[in-house]
Formats: C-alpha cells, structure tokens, sequence
C-alpha cells in the first residue's frame, strides 16, 4: 500500500491544532437553567491524516472532570470527512461523518444517537465545527426534532492559549 498524500481536506484539520480553553453552555431542559463548564483541550496531528482532539471539562452540576477525545480524519473514497468522540461519561461511541461548507469555515459532522426521551429511539444529531479567526472555534450540537427542525443544546467556544 502506498502512502496517502494529505489532501485540502487533511490540510484544514491542521488548523485545529493547538492548545485551547474552553467556555461551554447546554440546555438543561424545560424550566432548568442553562449550565455553564469550563475547560481545556490538546490537539494534535497524527501523522498528516488526522487530528485528535482531548479535553477536559467540568461535568455539570459541581460533577467530575469529564475527560473527551475525538478524531477526525477526511476519507476520500467517501469524500466525507470522518472521525469519532468519547467522553468519560458515556459508554456510547459517536461515529461521524460529515462535510465542510462553501465558506471552508464550517464543519458539520452527522451522527445517531439515542433520544433524549429516553424512549430507547435513536435520533439524528450534529456536531458543528466552525472557525470564527485564527484563534477561535465554536463547536455546537443539536438534534433533529420530530418537527424536522434542528434544535441545538450545546455551545463551546474556544479560545486558543
């Protein structure tokens, strides 16, 4: 097998990488404040193909530091940018894959998911990636609602240190 040359796609990974703080917000639910965390996250490049991203986070609610990490890579065969994230508060492993926009500023990643109804159903969700300047990113998430609609739950903005 030969070596795969990094390509525009592998190339704009690259600007993730760094060392970063992290502000967060998610909805609570109905009637129940937004929580607000705090954090950090590392990314690096492994090899020229993909970038791995770990953070770490204040849980919710005067919680454990939650511990995340996530890959991503862009696959050419499937033109998609691809990856996954794991956090150490959930058994689950999200698995993406997604495109960046026209723009070249944002980066949404499509998964499935289990309901927040806890009904045992699963849902579509996104993560969004989106490159405010050279030191600034917001990451949102949001699921889609039976309505058709996207609601989003999540924001992080982080800063470069």
């Amino acid at each position: 097998m030969e070596p795969t040359k990094p390509l525009a796609q592998h190339r704009w990974l690259q600007q993730l990488v760094g060392e970063w703080t992290m502000q967060g917000e998610a909805d609570m639910g109905p009637g129940e404040p937004p929580s607000h965390s705090t954090g950090t996250e590392s990314v690096r490049m492994l090899g020229e193909l993909w970038v791995v991203l770990e953070g770490q986070a204040q849980m919710p609610e005067g919680g454990d530091t939650g511990h995340m990490r996530m890959t991503l890579g862009y696959d050419p065969d499937r033109q998609a940018f691809v990856g996954n994230w794991v956090g150490s508060m959930m058994t689950l492993m999200w698995v993406y894959q997604g495109q960046l926009d026209a723009t070249g500023k944002v980066l949404t990643l499509d998964t499935e998911g289990p309901s927040f109804a806890g009904d045992g159903t699963t849902v579509r969700y996104q993560d969004v990636i989106t490159l405010v300047d050279a030191n600034t990113r917001t990451l949102h998430s949001q699921t889609l609602g039976q309505d058709g609609q996207w609601k989003r739950f999540m924001t992080a903005t982080y800063k470069r240190q």
